[in-house]
């Protein structure tokens, strides 16, 4: 998990492409709130390695993005890690928050975001205080503390009222605190499973960062699964053949 803090000064969008902006979370801010969260996720569809959430803080006095802050899924490697200088003094905090393959086969996919997302804010809780609002991409809120707390609520969570949640569909392609989130999340996940990678080098996480490549899946025929698989998901098994559309579409 990370955390720097800081504001810096304004950079201009990327030319030729519609850039995240700050226009929604201006909204959530003038109706009350005192500082957001812009949060997204990466490594849902992975078969290994952890669930990573990416959360940056922003105000009213926060400034443009850094110039070519994109959704991490529509930038190469080399331009994410060139954002990264940039992203680590913008805004007013940031932070990255893991759940292990072990914690994802314990409470699921589900409840391990909703674990990792909390680890992030409660990092950044520690410099700029709680969040007023939440700003996540997509439509289904796995953030909140569900209803049925005593069927699927975390052994650490704690009993009282986390930030309004506000969903948009495609914020990480809109919003520039989502956008810069998905960033930080996926260049830290992506250095994790590089890392682990040198242990387990048979599964080529160094070049598919968990995900269903052939490579991954064949190793993972021969080998079985290592103990940082996800055990609980339906891995291939010896002999079975490779379905490349019965897994998530990701980009490494």
């Amino acid at each position: 998990m990370t955390l720097v803090t800081g504001r810096p000064a304004p950079l201009r969008a990327a030319p030729g492409r519609t850039a995240p902006h700050l226009r929604h979370e201006r909204v959530l801010l003038r109706d009350g709130a005192r500082l957001l969260a812009g949060m997204d996720e990466v490594g849902r569809g992975s078969l290994a390695g952890p669930v990573s959430v990416g959360v940056v803080v922003v105000d009213a006095g926060t400034r443009s993005a850094p110039k070519g802050v994109a959704d991490s899924k529509l930038l190469a490697p080399a331009a994410r890690t060139r954002l990264l200088p940039a992203l680590h003094r913008w805004g007013l905090a940031r932070a990255v928050g893991h759940a292990s393959a072990a914690e994802i086969d314990e409470i699921g996919i589900i409840a391990a975001l909703r674990l990792a997302g909390n680890r992030a804010l409660a990092t950044i809780t520690l410099t700029v205080g709680p969040v007023d609002v939440v700003l996540l991409d997509g439509s289904h809120d796995w953030l909140s503390r569900p209803a049925q707390a005593d069927l699927f609520s975390l052994d650490d969570e704690p009993d009282v009222p986390g930030p309004r949640v506000h969903m948009r569909v495609k914020a990480d392609r809109t919003c520039a605190s989502v956008a810069a989130a998905s960033v930080l999340a996926k260049c830290e996940r992506d250095s994790m499973m590089v890392d682990l990678s040198a242990q387990h080098p048979a599964y080529r996480w160094h070049e598919n960062k968990g995900y269903a490549s052939p490579e991954h899946m064949a190793a993972l025929r021969e080998l079985g699964p290592s103990e940082l698989h996800r055990r609980s998901w339906r891995l291939p098994v010896a002999g079975e053949p490779f379905v490349d559309d019965e897994y998530p579409d990701e980009v490494f």
